[in-house]
């Protein structure tokens, strides 16, 4: 089960969007989830919003615009979290992006309990006084003082061992590809052997002393089991 902190009620969402049918999908479960949401359909739209955001979800395929230049333009105006979502997936876009100044790239289509990990993602690398605690089960995990107990006893994890446990925390159930662990708790552009990841993940698992608790999904990735 996952603890949210208090002050997520309060944090506005801004979704840049111009396909009204998405942004009206993407606010109601942002909305349902606890945050202030409301959506622009242009890139002006956007560079105007009043109050500033706290979290903007940027399409790349906007009407008046280029994404990239709204992002660039809004990493200037404000500190907010900029999570581009959009159907292009070339590698030129999201480094365009990243360059500019987005803190995440979520390429469509994507599931809504995958954005609401990523967001939560974000705001614990950007916010991190704000962070929520994270427990599943006798597993209890605080990205703000980086410190994880397992049944009320504190273990000491290297920092790549804490990255890879938070990813999976983040979301506990869903199944995290060996990619986007590697992105997160290494680097966007990681480009080494993906062998180091196993390496970390026995010491992981060693460490935690539960079997079962972080199961390798053959073909797929890694997630937060349910032990015993």
């Amino acid at each position: 089960m996952q603890e949210i902190g208090a002050e997520t009620a309060a944090l506005r969402v801004l979704v840049v969007e111009d396909d009204a049918g998405i942004a009206r999908s993407l606010v109601r479960g942002l909305d349902r989830a606890g945050y202030a949401a409301r959506s622009v359909g242009s890139g002006h739209a956007a560079l105007s919003a009043d109050p500033l955001p706290d979290v903007v979800l940027l399409d790349l395929g906007l009407p008046d615009l280029d994404g990239v230049e709204v992002c660039r333009l809004l990493r200037r105006r404000c500190d907010a979290a900029i999570i581009v979502v959009t159907a292009r997936g070339e590698e030129g876009d999201r480094v365009s992006a990243l360059d500019e100044g987005a803190d995440d790239y979520l390429v469509k289509p994507f599931g809504l309990a995958e954005l609401l990990a990523r967001i939560r993602a974000v705001l614990r690398r950007t916010r991190p006084s704000g962070a929520e605690l994270l427990r599943h089960g006798t597993l209890t995990v605080d990205p703000r003082t980086r410190k994880v107990s397992v049944g009320g006893s504190d273990i000491a994890l290297t920092p790549k061992e804490f990255d890879i446990l938070e990813c999976l925390a983040a979301d506990p159930g869903r199944v995290v590809t060996r990619r986007e662990i590697l992105e997160r708790a290494w680097d966007e552009h990681w480009y080494g052997p993906t062998k180091v990841l196993d390496v970390h993940m026995a010491a992981l698992r060693r460490k935690l002393g539960v079997p079962g608790l972080v199961e390798t999904v053959y073909g797929r990735g890694f997630r937060l089991g349910e032990p015993g």
